[in-house]
C-alpha cells in the first residue's frame, strides 16, 4: 500500500487529468472485476458529498477498486462515517483520508437559510444533517460584511475544516493511526465550474 504523500500526489494527478481531459485508461474492464472479487486495497478513503456532480471516482480518474468512497449530504461526519473510515483505514491499510466538499453545496446553503430563518424542519432526517453543519458555519454570520456569495464559500470552507478535525480528534482508532502508521486527513474543495480540487494539506 502506498503511503499518504504517495496518494496524494497520484490523486492530484487524476484531477489534472481530468481538468485537461487527457485519455487516461481507468481499469474497469472484467480482468479488473476479476482481480477484485475476492481482495480491494484502496490507496485512499473519500469522505464526500452525495451531490451528483462531484463523483469521486471521475473527478479523480480513478477506476474499480481504487478508492474507498463514504458520500453523504454536506461531507458531514457521523458515526457511520468514522466506523466506514475506520474500517478501511485499519482493514486495508489505506493511509489517506480526504474529506472532500464542492462549491455552492446544498446542504451548506440549506444551514445557511436556517440560521437566518429558523423554521421548522418538515423533515427530522434533512434536520439531522442541517443540525451538523450549523455549528461549525454559525460564527460566520456574526453581522460581518460577508456578502452572500462570500458567505457561502466561506461556510463551505468551515464546513470542510471541521469535519476533517472531527475526523482528527472524534476517533481513538483514528488518532493512533496518524500518530503511529502514518495515516494524513485532508480537506479538499472541488470547483463546480472549473472541475479542480483544491487541497488543503499544507
Amino acid at each position: 500500500m502506498i503511503d499518504a504523500d504517495q496518494a496524494l500526489a497520484r490523486l492530484k494527478q487524476g484531477n489534472r487529468d481530468f481538468v485537461e481531459q487527457n485519455q487516461v485508461r481507468i481499469e474497469m474492464d472484467a480482468q479488473r472485476r476479476s482481480e477484485l472479487a475476492d481482495t480491494q486495497s484502496p490507496f485512499a478513503i473519500i469522505l464526500g458529498c452525495s451531490d451528483s456532480r462531484a463523483p469521486a471516482e471521475l473527478v479523480f480518474q480513478q477506476g474499480l477498486g481504487d478508492l474507498f468512497v463514504i458520500r453523504v449530504a454536506g461531507n458531514i461526519v457521523a458515526p457511520s462515517q468514522i466506523g466506514s473510515i475506520e474500517f478501511a483505514a485499519e482493514q486495508f491499510g489505506t493511509r489517506l483520508v480526504v474529506v472532500m466538499g464542492h462549491s455552492r453545496c446544498g446542504a451548506v446553503g440549506a444551514s445557511i437559510k436556517q440560521l437566518q430563518q429558523p423554521s421548522e424542519q418538515r423533515s427530522p432526517n434533512l434536520h439531522s444533517i442541517v443540525s451538523r453543519i450549523s455549528p461549525h458555519i454559525e460564527p460566520l454570520l456574526d453581522g460581518s460584511a460577508y456578502d452572500p456569495e462570500a458567505l457561502y464559500k466561506a461556510a463551505v470552507r468551515a464546513n470542510i475544516d471541521a469535519s476533517v478535525r472531527q475526523l482528527q480528534h472524534g476517533s481513538e482508532i483514528l488518532e493512533q493511526l496518524i500518530e503511529n502508521d502514518g495515516l494524513k486527513i485532508v480537506g479538499a474543495e472541488y470547483d463546480l465550474d472549473s472541475g479542480i480540487v483544491e487541497f488543503f494539506d499544507d
